[in-house]
């Protein structure tokens, strides 16, 4: 199936580095120009100089999700860059739970549901009118399965991800009319640099985890980045509102 990419112009948050950076990779190889953002530059840039080297074009721009000042800047730098706006992965999430949920601190949910909701939130709100204005585009949202269920030690988490979920199916009918189409992806555990640093020094935690999965295995970050090209593509044209489980089975359990 031909993803039908031509000349359009994609925007990546938390692109330095996993879920993102390979998203971005993808929307690059599809023949798109890429805004990359983050609030690691020095990740974002190494994203840009990854897409360039392969015969893509990139720019990043730095960018605090949580701050209505930031997300304005990148929408007016996005037009300023490629003069539009045709597709948008809102991947900017944080996840640091350690314990239950009485075992939480003030700073944490402010943390976690600043970046994780506010972050999706204010991008949608300026995303959606650039996408208007040029009569139509798509959105997806990063969720996570834990938005699908309970995700024990780990409750400010699963709040906000069900958050970007609400958001998502709200937005996704309130623009159905006007060719918006907003999804949300759902990614199990995935094969990031973060999962490495956590689970390298326990090898039987890690086949643990695997085994969580009914495949047997963890994600690879390119699955998610073919499930997001998937859901802004022209063969999605009727699917919207939806949050998508990539997650080896989890769910089916």
């Amino acid at each position: 199936m031909s993803m039908k990419f031509s000349g359009q112009v994609a925007l990546v948050t938390g692109a330095a580095n996993g879920i993102g950076r390979a998203t971005a990779q993808a929307f690059a190889a599809e023949g798109l120009k890429v805004v990359v953002s983050d609030v690691d530059a020095v990740g974002g840039e190494g994203t840009v100089e990854l897409i360039r080297a392969a015969g893509g074009e990139a720019h990043f721009i730095r960018c605090d999700v949580t701050r209505d000042a930031d997300v304005q800047a990148l929408m007016a730098g996005t037009l300023a860059a490629y003069g539009r706006l045709d597709y948008a992965f809102n991947n900017a999430g944080i996840e640091i739970e350690k314990g239950k949920l009485a075992d939480g601190t003030e700073a944490e949910y402010d943390a976690i549901m600043g970046v994780n909701v506010k972050g999706v939130w204010l991008c949608m709100k300026y995303q959606i009118p650039l996408l208007l204005a040029q009569g139509g585009g798509a959105i997806v949202n990063t969720a996570s399965v834990a938005g699908l269920g309970a995700a024990p030690k780990m409750s400010i988490y699963a709040a906000s991800k069900h958050a970007v979920i609400g958001l998502t199916k709200s937005a996704a009918v309130e623009y159905a009319r006007k060719k918006v189409r907003v999804n949300a992806v759902c990614p199990a555990v995935i094969d990031t640099d973060m999962y490495r640093r956590a689970h390298e020094a326990d090898p039987k935690k890690a086949e643990f985890v695997a085994n969580m999965h009914p495949v047997g295995r963890i994600g690879k970050v390119e699955e998610i980045a073919a499930a997001v090209l998937y859901l802004c593509c022209d063969a999605a044209g009727f699917t919207t509102g939806q949050a998508l489980a990539v997650d080896g089975g989890s769910t089916a359990i």
